[in-house]
């Protein structure tokens, strides 16, 4: 049986904490970034950590996470 995959798109995406939770980057710190105040640009540098309902997706996708 050939090894399993990574969906690359994912992999650039996800990361994983040492604890075993799957991070993100925030959305809308890209582009258009003069109407947003620091506070809000500031809160976008923190990763997150993707929704419960997402975990078992991406863990799918990433099976060496």
């Amino acid at each position: 049986m050939p090894k399993m995959k990574s969906h690359s798109g994912a992999a650039k995406r996800f990361k994983k904490t040492g604890t075993g939770k799957i991070t993100r980057q925030k959305a809308n710190k890209q582009h258009i970034l003069t109407k947003k105040s620091t506070k809000r640009k500031r809160g976008l540098r923190q990763d997150d950590l993707i929704s419960p309902a997402d975990t078992a997706r991406v863990k799918k996708m990433l099976p060496g996470i």
